[in-house]
């Protein structure tokens, strides 16, 4: 059973949208969250050339979420290297260790995992150029480095960054048990997909409907044909990988090739909908 976690939180100069640093209790890691455009600020720490992991996060020319995962002796002389890229970034996750603990070959490790966790989930486009190089470390150190590594985790999502997150990660789950919802619908529409944290997953091997009705509308089209654009709807019409969308309408509508209410479409193998559910 998962246990509750105490975070600690502090707002510099009581911006919410500028530095944040992060910890949690009993645990020697620290996260930083910083801004591209204070980046200059953070070197004012007295950790800022700590060892550590971090994530720079921006979009690409699609407006797709990025993410490029990288590890640094010196965090901050590290990052300021990122300065002189182009501007594929705009905000950094910086990961240390408090008490410098951390060596390259932990941290090539953390790399590495933390590179797979973002690939796996789905939730942004790495732009590493390879796949980190995954150092050997003892029994004692991976056990300590994969707890680092789930605090780290949370951390990041608590400052709003789900990159890490898989479906299982977020899936809402009810009476402690996952639930399915279904739709079968005209034009060959056969979907599956569960309620989850931030929206709605329809899964990997879901159908939608081969057309769309007229009126349906300009937005939700283009949601579609993007999808398609981008090979997350093949072209048999058929999902290549679990896919959250922002709400059960909007599942609903890509789903059935017209605009759709998701809480009464969606329903479960006991033909309950999402709102017989909610309102049971």
């Amino acid at each position: 059973m998962p246990f509750s976690k105490t975070i600690q939180m502090f707002i510099f100069e009581g911006n919410p949208n500028g530095r944040i640093m992060c910890e949690l209790s009993n645990w020697n890691g620290r996260v930083y969250k910083i801004s591209r455009n204070e980046l200059l600020e953070f070197s004012q720490r007295d950790d800022a050339e700590n060892t550590g992991v971090y994530f720079l996060f921006g979009k690409d020319e699609e407006n797709n979420d990025t993410v490029y995962v990288g590890e640094a002796e010196k965090m901050f002389s590290r990052l300021k290297q990122h300065l002189k890229d182009s501007e594929y970034w705009n905000d950094c996750i910086a990961v240390i260790s408090k008490d410098n603990l951390l060596n390259k070959a932990h941290v090539k490790y953390l790399e590495n995992k933390f590179y797979l966790l973002a690939q796996n989930a789905g939730r942004a486009v790495v732009i590493n150029n390879t796949i980190p190089t995954c150092s050997s470390v003892s029994e004692y150190d991976e056990a300590m480095l994969q707890e680092f590594i789930n605090n780290a985790k949370l951390l990041v999502n608590t400052l709003g960054y789900k990159v890490f997150d898989t479906i299982e990660d977020t899936v809402v789950k009810h009476s402690n048990t996952e639930q399915y919802f279904f739709i079968k619908a005209a034009r060959g529409a056969d979907a599956k997909g569960l309620m989850v944290s931030d929206g709605f997953a329809v899964m990997k091997g879901s159908v939608i409907a081969n057309s769309t009705v007229q009126s349906m509308s300009d937005s939700l089209n283009k949601l579609r044909n993007s999808l398609i654009k981008k090979g997350i709807i093949d072209g048999n019409f058929k999902l290549t990988r679990d896919y959250i969308f922002t709400s059960p309408s909007l599942a609903a509508a890509i789903v059935m090739g017209r605009n759709a209410n998701g809480r009464t479409e969606w329903k479960n193998a006991e033909h309950k909908s999402i709102r017989d559910i909610e309102e049971s």
